[in-house]
């Protein structure tokens, strides 16, 4: 063999042994690595499973809750324990004064809180409710503890004539819309998709996405620049869920109406904008859930508990006020506890 030749082979070969050594030193260092941490994991006592995340102002209640059904649409009195609503630790600073809200679905659950935050930071409120007289009287209190207006409108928002009757009747009742919240909803679960029936899937396109059209249609001619239109989605219109599938198919859909409405409206000065809620404890769940699945809602969440309504609350007085969000628009906010 050529010098030349041999002195290349000798080259490669030290090459190689040199890459080998580098090779070597590195997969030792990471077991050594490897073994401390391995060490540190003996010497720890295993930890105890964390209980609920609470990192609210005040304590929130967690599964397991007293075992309920109750029948539809659900009523805010009858629900142990009564979900939180009033938002006692929440300032008012003026960021809705003197505004005129419509609230769907305002006599309970995420609507009630809302309703009682919207009229604390200063707007007049109109809720529209089925037929829960009792949840609706007791937000109207609630309302006008805080020194603000409150109508009550019962009716059916699958129907476009009630929608249009709420909104002549708000703006008769404070001569102007400022902002729209579309959140009743109809929600029950069907296990088998074989199960879900026509009049089922009929009840909850039309509840959740007639309704929510019907009303924004009638809503927007009388809304000026500034005003917000905000709709309730849920995690489930992100992540789906098995036993929701028409449900979940609505909430798809409101999150899409969102987007394509934001664009259809910014030439007027229009936001609208959508919060998509996790687990909640309001009228909707235990009205939609067996008493035993009841008792644990929520506790599949990273929090271990379903939100209160005035945890959610918050987020709408953020995306109605222009004083929060006038950049915001065509947007879906989260709110599940955490991923």
């Amino acid at each position: 063999m050529p010098t030349g030749s041999r002195t290349k082979t000798d080259t490669a070969r030290k090459s190689a042994t040199a890459k080998k050594t580098d090779t070597a030193t590195t997969a030792n260092r990471q077991r050594g690595v490897q073994r401390k941490v391995d060490a540190t994991d003996r010497g720890k006592p295993k930890p105890e499973a964390p209980g609920a995340m609470q990192a609210g102002a005040r304590k929130y209640p967690t599964p397991p809750f007293p075992r309920q059904h109750h029948p539809k649409p659900g009523e805010e009195w009858a629900i142990e324990p009564a979900p939180l609503y009033d938002a006692p630790f929440w300032q008012g600073s003026g960021k809705l004064k003197d505004k005129v809200a419509l609230i769907t679905g305002g006599d309970s659950g995420i609507g009630r809180a809302v309703a009682v935050l919207f009229a604390r930071e200063g707007a007049d409120v109109a809720i529209a409710y089925l037929s829960e007289d009792r949840d609706a009287e007791a937000t109207k209190h609630a309302i006008e503890a805080e020194g603000r207006r409150c109508i009550t409108l019962r009716g059916d928002v699958a129907e476009r004539a009630f929608c249009r009757k709420a909104v002549a009747e708000t703006l008769k009742a404070f001569g102007k819309l400022d902002v729209l919240v579309n959140n009743a909803a109809f929600q029950i679960h069907s296990a088998d998709f074989a199960d879900l029936t026509e009049e089922h899937f009929d009840t909850t396109l039309k509840t959740n996405l007639y309704g929510y059209f019907h009303m924004a249609q009638e809503a927007v001619p009388h809304m000026t620049p500034g005003s917000a239109v905000i709709n309730t989605g849920s995690v489930t219109g992100i992540e789906g869920s098995k036993e929701l599938v028409d449900y979940s198919m609505t909430k798809g859909g409101i999150h899409a109406f969102t987007r394509a409405l934001s664009g259809n409206l910014i030439s007027k000065g229009i936001r609208v904008n959508a919060v998509a809620p996790g687990p909640v404890w309001t009228p909707l769940n235990p009205s939609e859930k067996q008493a035993e699945d009841v008792s644990q809602f929520g506790a599949k969440t990273p929090m271990k508990r379903p939100a209160q309504p005035e945890e959610i609350a918050p987020a709408y007085v953020f995306l109605a006020s222009p004083q929060c969000s006038s950049y915001i628009t065509g947007e879906i906010l989260p709110i599940i506890g955490g991923y």
